[in-house]
């Protein structure tokens, strides 16, 4: 997230940048906004190393149009794209803001993809992908478990500062307003975890619930655990094969994690460091190494009076940790 104009996606070659999977599938048609990308928010990895550009069709968080919100497919070996999948506008509704997604492979002809909506305007909610036949839904629409907090229930403090964003006429309004973010699936696929950007709380619910289109919003939400404090707000998610969910903390500069298939487990420190700066997107490889980015979201002019705190170039880390990932295919 960010205040920027629109995301591309890149690739770095000796050293420099450069539009992937090529130039002009990043340029944005006006017209025809199913044709390229329009402004991306996630780029992940799926369980068959398959590239999937998550395109929120939403740049500056402007209301969307269809054929902007999208789930692409990039084949890795020939860097061509080979799947494109468009939502209805009763699925990425025009305040709908795609956040992040996870994939199980395992269900239906292709697989199957769960994202977060975490819109700061409208409803939040997790969008249930069909890989094979492109169809998707939303689940937990507008659920309280999907929420961002009010401010006065929850006030996060980053960098020693409350993380609160200066209106015109004087007031402020709460920094981290967005819901649904942070997503990942456990170790045997049968939950999904997420958490709102502006709460410490986290949550789960049934995968098969989510994915079963006979029940209806009251049956899938009786499915939703409170899993408790996170330690702190987070804007990203992880899991392991071994049990374990990771969470970044922005308000702390760390990343945590617990693992929900032990009893009386508590959520323990992965990595703590000062250049964590509103650590958010997590990836864990098959090299034992889980990926951060630094993005200094809470730095931008919004939040400073019209001045930009970020420090360029942007960072991304990685710690060792000698996990394996969720492979579920």
């Amino acid at each position: 997230m960010g205040d920027d104009v629109k995301f591309t996606v890149a690739e770095l070659r000796d050293g420099e940048a450069v539009a992937y999977p090529n130039e002009a599938f990043n340029q944005t048609d006006e017209s025809d906004p199913a044709a390229a990308l329009v402004s991306v928010q996630s780029v992940v990895v799926d369980p068959s190393d398959r590239l999937w550009i998550l395109d929120t069709g939403s740049p500056e968080f402007k209301p969307t149009e269809y054929g902007g919100p999208k789930l692409v497919c990039v084949d890795l070996t020939t860097d061509q794209v080979i799947k494109k999948i468009l939502f209805p506008q009763d699925v990425a509704l025009p305040t709908t803001y795609l956040n992040d997604v996870r994939f199980d492979l395992r269900r239906g002809t292709e697989g199957v993809a769960f994202i977060t909506d975490s819109s700061d305007k409208g409803a939040n909610g997790i969008i249930v992908v069909d890989l094979g036949t492109g169809e998707s839904w939303r689940r937990l629409n507008d659920h309280p478990s999907t929420k961002a907090e009010d401010i006065k229930t929850f006030l996060p403090i980053v960098e020693g500062r409350p993380f609160l964003e200066p209106q015109p006429d004087g007031s402020v309004k709460q920094g981290a307003g967005m819901g649904t973010d942070g997503i990942a699936i456990s170790a045997d696929g049968a939950r999904l975890y997420y958490c709102p950007l502006g709460s410490r709380k986290l949550y789960s619910v049934d995968t098969d619930a989510l994915c079963d289109r006979s029940l209806d919003e009251k049956a899938v939400a009786a499915t939703v655990r409170d899993e408790g404090d996170r330690g702190g707000a987070s804007d990203g998610l992880e899991s392991d094969a071994d049990g374990y969910i990771y969470s970044t903390n922005y308000e702390h500069n760390a990343i945590l994690r617990r693992n929900f298939d032990e009893k009386n487990s508590q959520w323990e420190t992965v990595v703590h460091d000062p250049r964590l700066l509103w650590a958010d997107t997590l990836s864990l490889a098959t090299d034992g190494y889980l990926y951060v980015t630094s993005n200094e979201l809470h730095r931008q002019a919004k939040y400073h009076g019209g001045k930009d705190m970020r420090r360029k170039p942007y960072v991304l880390f990685r710690v060792k940790i000698d996990a394996a990932p969720v492979l579920l295919r």
